[in-house]
């Protein structure tokens, strides 16, 4: 069933895991670290025992070679800024006080600096903070971190592999520093850059390590004839070092494509490859390429993206393929297992039936463990295992929770006139106007206000039985009354409820959904400390009932402002679960549409004016190569105009989106026909408002003057400051005054603060144009 050089070969491997802990202690050590109730040497201990217990359990599982580097106290990507010294001088005086209060400065902004700009990882809802270079930028070397980090995992034990971003991702991600003439291209300082790496390799090299792994996600993407031959060129110079390991470069998130042979002709000694989803072409490609003579491959055939079981005999007839392309063939998931949560055996409520489908990061170990397994000694040896696995597989295809047949009856009866408005925005803007009677500049936030201690102590104290429901409602209430109070009294002028009953944009109406599955212990890091449990999307969608009504009009019983109607919309909701795979994306899609337009047309009923439906996921979830993106776009547009078509055109529809790059869904953002949009800009200065400009949109827009994901609260001359120059590209009467995103990570005192510098700008701003809302 296998050859010798296989059996001699295949070794199980990961690219990365998990780094929370089992109960978040990454998170509290180093939010500890930032209140000064935690000192370094705390953090680096609990940083520490995290570390050893993940490559100790790796072991235990079967991993024959751990990960090392890709644990992080905020990002990865932050982490490699520091390895190469990509330091911004606002930054410096923070490093020269130490490292650690250097690194958070970075990564969350001081009172008087602020940080670096944060952004999608690819396709996926993790963030990174993005590099800031220029033509002046001098790199150094800092090995420091990830030579220790290898010297603790030897000191364990197993055979340990360093993972570093690669140099020519590293450079693609990046962005001119702010002041930089335009025009400046990072990558041109590839040839200063690729020193510096060198040095690190032969640090690590010195170290013990046998194999580095340089990550190249930024090569799946579609790439110029210049930024392949860029590729070539860094790995033929650190391929032909003398003194550096042996480098495995590795790609991930969809097919290398025409970066596959430049890859695969380079004097380095192994690739690491996904063949998963849409990276399953890399299949072919390779074949077609030569294959890998002399080299190892590492074959990512189980998703490290999603939490649903591998199909054993499918993955092992992929590797079989692989043995012929490869000198050795060793087993992976696709990508570092830090996209999904750490243990589904933790998962007490959901149904057993229902449990046996899920693997998350542990289960996906045991899978590779296992396919490695098989794949060195024989199918034979896990014959157990793939039984039980094509059991598990059939019970989820013939499951009555993954066809409702009234679901899939109205999702197939839906026409192209359900996604149409009734009226063209400028005949709704006018009845919007009438309708809403605002100020120019209008002042408003994007939904969520503090989730406090107090809040979720009392949806614990309600799971546990602590408290009844209607002792749980009359706190919801009361925060409710604080926040419109508040809202009042600042001067905002179009209110939210601050969303106190949801725990998570998309879990609160998961939780609500019939199709959907809710995780106890499911946590996946977005960012920093934040971490979010998504749901699982397991089978058709439907509402029961209204979700939000119930708060959004005690909201609106409060006040004679307008109170937004806040969902989240069709996409996210895809995006920031996991998702079922076995139908179209745009088949859920649509379904989830259908039970929102419920909630839209229901919110509208009982007298919501406007009603806001999330997208922050609509770029994210962009195809990373061109050829998949009108596609995609097609059908994300069309889920979330029929969520919200079906409103008089009085009531105004508002969206949002958050820390991605718009530049190149700018048609698709006009094809959503929201009558508002807010984005994120506090961090790129109003970089969207001039793309929206220079496309033509024609609607009103919210760029966002307060950058929520920072502690430091923005004067209100800097507020003033960003809303002059998005009047720049955004004529007064289509411009709305809001924070970047929600306000739920942060404190009452910097939100008191910063809104009230919001209104107090958007006062002045207001006070000098000479114009008046029509």
């Amino acid at each position: 069933m296998t050859s010798k050089s296989a059996a001699a070969a295949a070794r199980a491997t990961v690219y990365g895991y998990p780094r929370q802990g089992h109960h978040r202690e990454l998170k509290k050590a180093v939010e500890g670290y930032w209140k000064g109730q935690v000192d370094a040497a705390e953090l680096r201990r609990t940083a520490e025992q995290l570390r050893a217990a993940n490559w100790l359990a790796l072991a235990e599982a079967g991993i024959r070679e751990v990960p090392t580097g890709d644990f992080s106290y905020y990002d990865h990507v932050l982490d490699t800024s520091v390895m190469v010294g990509a330091i911004p001088a606002r930054h410096r005086a923070a490093m020269e006080e130490g490292p650690l209060e250097g690194y958070f400065a970075m990564a969350r902004g001081t009172q008087d600096v602020a940080p670096l700009e944060m952004t999608k990882w690819f396709d996926t809802n993790y963030h990174y903070l993005v590099p800031e270079l220029g033509p002046d930028t001098v790199f150094t070397a800092d090995s420091a971190k990830q030579v220790a980090e290898l010297g603790e995992a030897l000191a364990l034990g197993p055979a340990a592999r360093p993972v570093l971003v690669g140099p020519v991702t590293f450079l693609l991600l990046a962005k001119p520093a702010p002041g930089v003439a335009p025009g400046f291209e990072p990558l041109t300082l590839l040839d200063r850059l690729l020193p510096v790496y060198a040095e690190v390799l032969a640090d690590l090299r010195a170290a013990g390590a046998e194999w580095v792994q340089l990550d190249e996600p930024a090569l799946v993407q579609d790439r110029s004839p210049a930024e392949l031959n860029a590729a070539a060129r860094a790995y033929r110079d650190l391929g032909t070092l003398t003194d550096r390991p042996k480098l495995l470069v590795a790609s991930y998130f969809d097919r290398l494509g025409e970066a596959l042979p430049v890859l695969a002709k380079a004097p380095v000694d192994g690739l690491a490859l996904d063949f998963t989803g849409p990276a399953a072409a890399n299949l072919q490609d390779l074949a077609a390429a030569g294959g890998l003579p002399g080299k190892r491959l590492v074959a990512g055939v189980v998703d490290g993206r999603n939490v649903w079981i591998n199909d054993l005999e499918k993955s092992l007839s992929t590797l079989g393929t692989l043995l012929g392309l490869a000198d050795r063939v060793d087993v992976a998931a696709s990508c570092s297992l830090l996209h999904v949560p750490l243990d589904a055996a933790a998962e007490r409520d959901i149904d057993p039936q229902i449990a046996r489908w899920l693997a998350f990061a542990r289960q996906k170990t045991t899978e590779i463990v296992t396919l490695a397994r098989g794949l060195a000694e024989g199918t034979h040896t896990i014959a157990a295992e793939l039984a039980a696995n094509r059991a598990d597989l059939a019970s989820r295809a013939g499951s009555a929770l993954t066809h409702d047949p009234a679901v899939r009856a109205r999702a197939a009866a839906v026409t192209d006139a359900d996604g149409r408005r009734s009226h063209p925005y400028p005949e709704r803007a006018r009845a919007q106007r009438a309708h809403l009677r605002l100020p120019l500049l209008p002042t408003t936030t994007i939904g969520s206000f503090p989730q406090t201690g107090e809040l979720r102590t009392a949806r614990a104290d309600l799971r546990a039985g602590r408290i009844g429901a209607a002792a749980y409602e009359q706190r919801i209430e009361a925060e409710i009354r604080e926040v419109v109070s508040f809202q009042e009294k600042a001067g905002i002028d179009v209110l939210v409820h601050g969303e106190p009953e949801r725990n998570d944009m998309v879990q609160y109406f998961a939780e609500q959904l019939t199709g959907y599955l809710a995780t106890r212990h499911g946590w996946v890091q977005s960012y920093g400390t934040r971490y979010v449990r998504p749901p699982v999307l397991a089978g058709d969608i439907s509402r029961p009932g209204p979700m939000t009504v119930r708060w959004t009009s005690y909201a609106q019983s409060l006040s004679d402002r307008p109170v937004k109607g806040m969902l989240t919309g069709p996409v996210t909701m895809l995006a920031w679960s996991f998702v079922r795979d076995d139908q179209p994306l745009a088949d859920t899609a649509r379904q989830v549409a259908l039970a929102l337009r419920d909630e839209v047309n229901d919110l509208q009923a009982a007298g919501s004016s406007v009603i806001q439906v999330d997208e922050p996921a609509l770029r994210e979830t962009l195809p990373l190569r061109a050829a998949g993106r009108a596609a995609y776009l097609t059908w994300a547009t069309e889920a979330f105009r029929l969520t919200t078509a079906g409103v008089r055109p009085d009531t105004q529809i508002h969206t949002h989106m958050c820390y991605a790059e718009f530049g190149d869904i700018l048609r698709a953002i006009d094809d959503l026909d929201a009558d508002v949009i807010s984005l994120e800009a506090a961090r790129s200065h109003m970089q969207v408002a001039g793309e929206l400009a220079g496309a033509g949109y024609p609607r009103e827009v919210g760029p966002g003057v307060y950058d929520i994901h920072s502690p430091r609260v923005p004067g209100a001359r800097e507020v003033t400051a960003l809303l002059r120059k998005g009047l720049e590209a955004i004529p007064a009467e289509r411009l709305w005054v809001n924070p970047d995103c929600g306000l739920k990570t942060r404190g009452w005192p910097e939100v008191r603060a910063a809104l009230e510098n919001l209104v107090a700008a958007a006062r002045e701003v207001r006070g000098g144009l000479s114009t008046t809302a029509s």
